[in-house]
């Protein structure tokens, strides 16, 4: 059968420079085995006592794989026994193969190939990186030198294998795409530096002598807002009118890019002829190369079971969120210490610091929280009994990502709809446990301390997580080889084969396998779940891109820079910091593609309610059309929103018998005893009572967020709709091959 012309997608992202294959790829050839490499091999402590039970049971493994006609050769040197595993010349994807029949290797006491790692019988497992394709791929892709070419994709799968090669896939498109995004951002944040001197919101709020009301009960001063001049000026950077514009085209474009990615994952596919595969034939297929007269594992579910981990996860999340309180009471004690200090800086900027100290205090529970999340997540997901690796995989995806976006997301929800609007009023402010009073908004607007918040958790989580991903592991690869023996060097004969073609039945001496084994040995460990992590820190970045992106129009930007870095650090690790992944294969980036939908989805609902509810937008818009100076007579020579900012303040009297405030409270910075003070709401100076003002913008701000949110979703699914999951090119040659596929069954039944 004549081969398929090369796929236009494929060609399209040659051109864009997201992939570089030359055309000189080949589309279907799985990985090889070259004759001079094992395909496996297993490490244990050397040992002098021949009766010992760890020795025994290296032994009966040993004579185990030698039953499945697998040639395996002991080599030994001062403290480490190394045995170098090869399948038979007839198997095929070898590695893979070798890796499943290992992992389901049984004793005779029961004990698998993970128990005897456990139990210290083995010391590591891993495949062999392949001399010469390792060159090529540090040549023309594992290098810095390289961060703006394209990935020869084609190149990485008959390396890796298809389930990191369609990672890299995604990243590289998630990468090209986020450029119109920040050029965007970018646009929306020089909107907002414009109006830096000319808006009268910065003016008033700048050249203002209204005295607002002390930020806590005890120690805190009445203060002036003009003090806040600079955060007024950095609120209107990033709540200003560009923002709605650039918060519909997010929820747009993530769509697109997840509709253009299926495309393109479906080029590949094609390309790869896997895009028929299935996960449980493949499985079957294992099961029965690995012993012919195999029984399937039979798929089991327990309502008990499910149930038990339905209740461990949601408190498990009522924990997580029990943590967002913490930083909420943490934020308010700080608040109250750095507005009692001497220093006017301190004075002033209180509610900023004390945002920007809890983001600090945020990311180390980010920190810690990861490896929480990820022991709890495995042992809920081994509760359930899966029946396949694939099975638990996927189980422990869920949970995973379930408790980490709880972990990041839930103090920026409240953040960005909780914070200044259930905090009361002058005479009956709202206080945790009855003791601490909850933070207020600035008069600018709640939306710049969503921002602070983002800026630095994400700033801190890409700049640590990159310098720990690259460093780490460089160290442990240098201080390996530091505290190992000195190896021989590779003699000339074995050299001169690792450079030629090799003939069947070719081997390198016991000393150069050795070294080569010993190398590999040395480099850092990997595991089923070393591909999950980056995706998981991707996919966390991509929320964080999307999701709030309405308060932070440069999150893209910052994404694109460090993807641009991720994707070369990533190779870089795999290729030449980390042991071989063993190949896999798939025709998806599994569950992360509805994982990644989902967050579209809370996109629009997220971005739809920061605009409506968190931002300034609104109450701007209201004003400018009803209650400002353009809003009841037909003024042009004054600007529409003059006024503003005292509009948006309601008046507290301190003869008010509802004022709590100490005397020593009311007291300016210049000695004045103030007998009325200003905070942010739409409240009666008589009764504290909600304005006609207030239920009129909460009208507006629930229709605002009703109307966007609809247009963006059928935005969402017209530009689903027009743009299919597949070319039509690919359509198309899976048709065909069905059709010859069919043809050459009833031939063969005929004959």
């Amino acid at each position: 059968m004549p081969g398929h012309r090369r796929q236009a997608s494929i060609e399209l992202l040659e051109l864009i420079g997201v992939v570089k294959e030359n055309g000189n790829e080949s589309p279907s050839t799985p990985p090889v085995h070259t004759p001079l490499s094992y395909d496996y091999v297993l490490v244990a402590k050397t040992t002098d006592e021949p009766d010992c039970a760890t020795f025994i049971k290296q032994n009966e493994f040993i004579k185990e794989l030698k039953k499945k006609n697998f040639k395996v050769t002991k080599i030994e040197d001062d403290a480490l026994t190394f045995y170098g595993i090869q399948a038979p010349k007839e198997v095929f994807e070898r590695i893979r193969i070798v890796h499943f029949i290992l992992n389901n290797t049984p004793l005779r006491s029961g004990e698998h190939l993970r128990d005897l790692m456990k139990s210290r019988v083995f010391e590591a497992k891993f495949c062999l990186h392949e001399k010469k394709k390792q060159r090529e791929l540090k040549a023309s892709w594992a290098r810095w030198t390289a961060c703006l070419q394209g990935q020869p994709i084609t190149a990485v799968r008959n390396y890796l294998g298809e389930k990191v090669a369609l990672y890299f896939l995604w990243l590289g498109w998630y990468t090209y795409l986020l450029i119109p995004p920040a050029l965007i951002g970018i646009l929306v944040f020089l909107y907002g530096l414009s109006f830096f001197n000319t808006s009268p919101l910065i003016t008033e709020v700048c050249d203002s002598d209204t005295i607002m009301c002390p930020l806590c009960d005890n120690g805190c001063e009445v203060w002036e807002l003009s003090d806040t001049c600079t955060y007024a000026k950095l609120s209107l950077l990033f709540d200003n009118h560009g923002t709605v514009f650039f918060a519909m085209f997010m929820a747009i474009w993530t769509t697109l890019f997840l509709e253009f990615w299926k495309r393109h994952r479906a080029s590949y596919l094609c390309q790869w002829k896997v895009s028929d595969w299935n996960e449980e034939e493949e499985e079957l297929i294992l099961e029965i190369v690995n012993k012919v007269d195999c029984e399937p594992k039979q798929f089991k579910h327990s309502y008990l079971r499910s149930t038990l981990v339905l209740i461990c996860v949601t408190v498990m999340i009522l924990v997580i969120i029990g943590l967002t309180h913490a930083l909420v009471v943490f934020r308010v004690i700080a608040a109250g210490f750095l507005a009692r200090e001497e220093s006017e800086f301190l004075k002033n900027n209180s509610s900023m610091l004390a945002m920007m100290l809890g983001a600090f205090f945020h990311y180390i529970i980010i920190t810690v929280m990861t490896r929480v999340n990820r022991a709890v997540a495995m042992k809920l997901s081994e509760m359930e009994e899966s029946r396949s690796f694939a099975a638990l995989e996927k189980s422990f995806t869920v949970k995973m990502f379930t408790f980490q976006f709880f972990t990041y997301f839930s103090s920026l929800f409240y953040v960005a709809f909780f914070l200044g609007r259930i905090n009361g009023h002058p005479g009956n402010y709202v206080r945790l446990a009855g003791k601490w009073r909850l933070e207020e908004c600035h008069p600018s607007g709640c939306l710049t301390d969503l921002f602070i918040q983002m800026v630095i958790i994400m700033g801190l989580k890409q700049t640590i997580s990159n310098v720990a991903e690259f460093t780490g592991p460089w160290f442990c690869r240098f201080w390996n080889k530091r505290k190992g023996q000195k190896l021989e060097r590779k003699c000339a004969h074995c050299y001169l084969k690792d450079e030629e073609e090799t003939k069947e039945g070719a081997e390198k001496c016991d000393i150069c396998k050795l070294r080569e084994w010993h190398k590999n040995y040395l480099l850092n460990d990997v595991n089923s779940f070393s591909l999950f992590n980056e995706v998981l820190e991707m996919v966390i970045q991509f929320s964080f891109t999307t999701i709030f992106v309405a308060a932070f129009p440069l999150a893209p930007l910052l994404a694109l820079f460090n993807n641009v870095i991720e994707i070369r650090l990533d190779a870089i690790k795999m290729v030449t910091l980390e042991r071989r992944m063993v190949p896999k294969k798939t025709n998806d980036i599994g569950v992360w593609t509805r994982i990644l939908e989902v967050i579209g989805v809370l996109a629009v609902i997220a971005n739809g309610l920061v605009i409506g509810i968190s931002s300034d937008f609104i109450p701007r818009l209201v004003y400018r059309y009803h209650y400002g100076p353009c809003g009841n007579s037909n003024a042009t020579d004054i600007d529409c929103m003059v006024g503003y900012i005292n509009n948006t303040l309601s008046i507290a009297r301190m003869d008010d018998k509802h004022s709590k405030f100490l005397p020593n409270q009311l007291v300016t910075s210049d000695g004045l005893n103030i007998t009325r003070c200003s905070y942010r709401d739409y409240r009666s100076s008589e009764d504290y009572s909600l304005t006609p003002q207030f239920w009129l913008i909460l009208a507006v701000r629930f229709a605002f967020v009703i109307l966007f949110e609809h247009v963006v979703v059928i935005c969402k699914f017209i530009a689903a709709w027009f743009v299919p999951s597949a070319p039509i090119q690919v359509k198309n040659d899976r048709l065909t091959d069905k059709l010859n596929r069919l043809k050459e069954e009833l031939r063969s039944f005929e004959a």
